[in-house]
């Protein structure tokens, strides 16, 4: 029977359609990487999404966060999120978590219960955590290595962390995942030098801090501001997108 997800059918099959349908991926970050990520699951046919973040929409979000528009400033991000999604798929099954993946905040999280799972954090100590709890739990994780500072979106690749080079965040999670004994882990990466962003203060967010009344985490307590665009974290977020959906159904092309 025709439906929304028909064209996605005419690659994957109905076998797979089915496996995906009754798949609950979590999202941990729904900004620029993540926030693409979880819309394209959902429009895959993902049946349960759950979505992982804090924050509120800032107007610096709006060029490159997908659920960032001045309409959204302001408001949750998880609840923009939650909204868009159900538009795209009335049926998807959404679960909002707005916290921040921590120690203190990681017994709320049962691993278990996901098919897999994306880490599109910025925090080193977070994405650690992400990835331990995952892999005992036995759940497939997928990370976004550092795509702030790039202009290349066709850089990124998909690659093993071990075999990484270059990306300076892949590097301390490397030397820090060696000293957890992980083995392995699937991440998304640049070879790109990053560029150093114009110190401009007066475009800064660090002295200029415009993050709405709630926020948690503001720019101004950040060491660096990075500098980003519409194309790169995007990208980053589809790839992403793509491997879930595709370790998910087993479906590959060949050539």
């Amino acid at each position: 029977m025709l439906n929304q997800f028909s064209r996605t059918e005419l690659l994957f099959g109905k076998e797979a359609m089915e496996k995906l349908s009754q798949s609950r991926v979590a999202v941990f970050g729904i900004g620029g990487v993540g926030g693409y990520t979880a819309e394209a699951l959902v429009r895959s046919g993902v049946g349960s999404i759950d979505i992982i973040d804090d924050d509120k929409v800032c107007l610096t979000n709006i060029n490159r966060q997908i659920f960032a528009t001045r309409k959204t400033v302001g408001q949750y991000k998880v609840d923009v999120a939650e909204e868009r999604l159900l538009d795209i798929n009335p049926d998807v099954k959404i679960v909002k978590h707005r916290v921040f993946y921590t120690h203190d905040t990681a017994d709320k999280f049962d691993f278990t219960q996901y098919d897999y799972v994306v880490d599109a954090i910025d925090t080193v100590t977070g994405k650690l955590l992400l990835v331990e709890n995952a892999q005992k739990a036995g759940t497939p994780i997928i990370s976004s290595m550092g795509a702030g500072n790039k202009l290349d979106p066709t850089a990124f690749e998909v690659s093993d962390i071990y075999k990484t080079s270059v990306c300076p965040l892949a590097k301390v999670m490397r030397r820090e995942l060696k000293k957890r004994g992980v083995k392995k882990l699937k991440v998304v990466y640049s070879k790109e030098p990053a560029i150093t962003p114009i110190d401009d203060m007066a475009i800064s967010c660090r002295e200029h801090c415009i993050c709405p009344p709630g926020t948690q985490r503001k720019c101004t307590q950040r060491r660096q501001v990075p500098g980003s665009n519409a194309f790169v974290p995007s990208v980053v977020g589809l790839i992403i997108a793509g491997e879930v959906i595709k370790d998910l159904t087993g479906v590959r092309n060949k050539y």
